[in-house]
């Protein structure tokens, strides 16, 4: 598919990180982008600075979600791209012995499943509207009308101590990527997902250096946290090859997760 003004694109999680960098590189190509996000000031930013529109979403909320889309394609058009960028994670042991008291607490349930509700079904919520709305496309000369890319992770097959809902959340979104490609083949709609390892994103940010160097250090080659537009960039590839369906890819720089 090629990336021009005649393209329109939702980026869920779009206000920073990932989502943001994916969204400059598509507002690079003169495509029209609308960012969902649950944080207003900094989605509202990065749109102003990409010329696309912001719609403030919590992809849990069924209402929001098909509320936003309305919106996106009433002001942008019907969106050809999707990229699936919201998400969360936390870092909580199955069962655990307390330090202080010495009880014994297992994971709390709501927030394992407030993982699996963003990550997974959140993920799944947006691809299934998204690939409704690609259905009533006209396709392109070359048989396609749209493409969706999801964000897992390498804790999908490399969790780490206290990931347990995390990697499964993820896990999921590997596990649906084949599936939902089949489902969407007939109407020329592909369907990829990037695991990224370890970047530099504003959930490391606010680490301590020493911590963040450290990280780095555990990374074969290059050395270094990877960078939100190095994502940006594997997801335009996933956009722009159009023989490029159903496949789960990391980009994590050789990385393989250690216990912890």
């Amino acid at each position: 598919m090629k990336l021009d003004a005649d393209i329109t694109a939702v980026v869920t999680g779009g206000a920073s990180g990932l989502g943001a960098a994916t969204a400059r590189r598509l507002a690079s190509h003169g495509v029209r982008v609308a960012l969902f996000d649950f944080n207003a000031a900094a989605g509202e930013a990065v749109a102003a600075e990409i010329g696309g529109m912001f719609c403030q979403v919590d992809v849990t909320r069924q209402d929001q979600v098909e509320a936003a889309f309305d919106r996106a394609r009433g002001r942008l058009g019907q969106e050809r791209v999707l990229v699936n960028c919201a998400g969360t994670g936390d870092a909580i042991r199955t069962a655990a012995r307390q330090k202080d008291t010495g009880d014994i607490k297992p994971y709390p349930l709501e927030k394992w499943e407030r993982t699996i509700q963003i990550n997974l079904i959140g993920s799944f919520r947006c691809i299934a509207l998204s690939a409704a709305g690609m259905l009533t496309l006209d396709a392109l000369a070359d048989g396609e009308r749209g493409v969706i890319i999801n964000t897992a992770s390498v804790a999908a097959q490399d969790g780490q101590i206290g990931q347990s809902a995390y990697s499964a959340s993820k896990a999921g979104i590997v596990g649906m990527t084949l599936p939902i490609a089949r489902d969407l083949m007939g109407e020329g709609i592909r369907v990829n997902t990037i695991l990224p390892g370890i970047f530099d994103t504003p959930l490391l940010q606010g680490a301590p250096e020493h911590v963040k160097e450290a990280l780095a250090a555990s990374v074969p080659f290059p050395k270094r946290l990877g960078r939100p537009d190095e994502y940006a960039h594997l997801a335009e590839t996933m956009i722009l090859n159009g023989y490029f369906n159903g496949e789960s890819v990391r980009l994590d720089g050789a990385i393989r997760m250690t216990p912890r």
